[in-house]
């Protein structure tokens, strides 16, 4: 296809490789607070079930963003459960425990893997392979899991 959108085909390569990366480990962290908005048990179930049910709301709303943000970048986005369990960082397991605390551990430690491989990405992305777009795209992502991140923190103090 030659230089689209002013990126270079090998740096557009390069960043949907680290993007499918990033889409695999939020659809593991959706599949994640899933399983806490429908096992949460205890007395503050109510609230923590319409808690996790806003969390991964926002989840799937940023897993269509950045599956279309792989498609932007004439890459096919991975949608099968084999590749996202073969490309995330993150680990399918889940704690023992069905209480609210246990799921915004292992919820938190989550988001906060992603917030660390965004933030290490951005630079990557505008200076290595001169895509600003997806640099500032991830940087706003960024911003919207250290938000998540917080509401899911707040939970433990």
């Amino acid at each position: 296809m030659g230089n689209i959108i002013g990126i270079t085909d090998e740096n557009r390569k390069a960043v949907s490789v680290e993007l499918s990366k990033l889409l695999a480990d939020e659809y593991v962290l959706y599949t994640k607070t899933r399983n806490a908005h429908w096992n949460v048990e205890g007395p503050d179930f109510h609230s923590m079930h319409v808690f996790f049910e806003s969390q991964y709301d926002d989840l799937d709303e940023i897993m269509d963003e950045v599956a279309e943000r792989i498609r932007k970048l004439d890459h096919y986005a991975p949608a099968t459960l084999k590749s996202f369990l073969d490309l995330t960082h993150l680990t399918e397991k889940i704690g023992d425990k069905n209480n609210s605390l246990a799921y915004i551990k292992e919820l938190l430690a989550d988001h906060e893997s992603i917030i660390e491989f965004l933030r290490g990405s951005i630079d990557p992305f505008a200076n290595k392979y001169k895509d600003l777009g997806t640099s500032d795209y991830i940087t706003g992502l960024m911003e919207t899991h250290e938000k998540m991140a917080w509401m899911l923190r707040a939970h433990l103090k």
